[in-house]
C-alpha cells in the first residue's frame, strides 16, 4: 500500500514538473533579447591607464582596455582630458583605440609629442565620439577607468 502511495506521488509531481514546462519554453517566432536588456551592471568598458614613461618625444601612455559589452567593438575612440601640475587642463585629444575584440585585453600605447610626465596631474575620459558596435551610448555608459599609476584617470 504505501508503494502504491509513493508511486502515486511520485506521478502526480512528475506530471506537475511536467505540465509546468511550457511556462518556460520560448516561442519560436520570439527573438532574442536586445543588448540593452542585459542589465548594466554586467557591461563594462573597462579602461586602464597602465604607465607613464617619458619619450623623446614627450610622453608614452600606455593603456589597457577590456570589455564584455553584448557586442565586438569595431572601432572605438576616446577623448582625454590631460590637466597640468596646476591643475589646469593642459590639452584636449581624442585617442584611437582601434578595435577592441569581445572579452580580451588590447594594451595600446600613445606618445603624447610635447607633454611631459611629471606635469600631468589627471587625466579623464569626457566622452566615446567613436564607438562602432554597440548601441549608441552604450561604451560611455558601461564605461570604468582605473590607474595602476599615481596619476588619477577617472571616465
Amino acid at each position: 500500500m504505501l508503494t502504491k502511495t509513493i508511486l502515486a506521488l511520485a506521478a502526480s509531481g512528475l506530471f506537475a514538473a511536467a505540465s509546468s514546462v511550457p511556462a518556460f519554453a520560448q516561442d519560436a517566432n520570439a527573438t532574442a533579447a536586445p543588448a540593452s536588456a542585459v542589465p548594466a551592471a554586467v557591461r563594462k568598458l573597462n579602461v586602464e591607464l597602465n604607465a607613464l614613461v617619458p619619450s623623446q618625444k614627450g610622453c608614452m601612455m600606455t593603456f589597457v582596455a577590456e570589455h564584455d559589452m553584448a557586442t565586438p567593438i569595431n572601432k572605438i575612440s576616446f577623448e582625454l582630458a590631460f590637466f597640468n601640475d596646476k591643475n589646469a587642463v593642459d590639452r584636449v585629444t581624442v585617442l584611437d583605440f582601434r578595435d577592441l575584440p569581445l572579452g580580451k585585453k588590447r594594451v595600446r600605447q600613445f606618445d603624447m609629442p610635447g607633454v611631459k610626465c611629471e606635469t600631468v596631474s589627471r587625466i579623464i575620459i569626457n566622452d566615446t565620439p567613436v564607438c562602432d558596435g554597440p548601441a549608441a551610448g552604450e561604451c560611455k555608459a558601461a564605461l570604468t577607468t582605473r590607474s595602476q599609476t599615481s596619476v588619477p584617470f577617472e571616465g
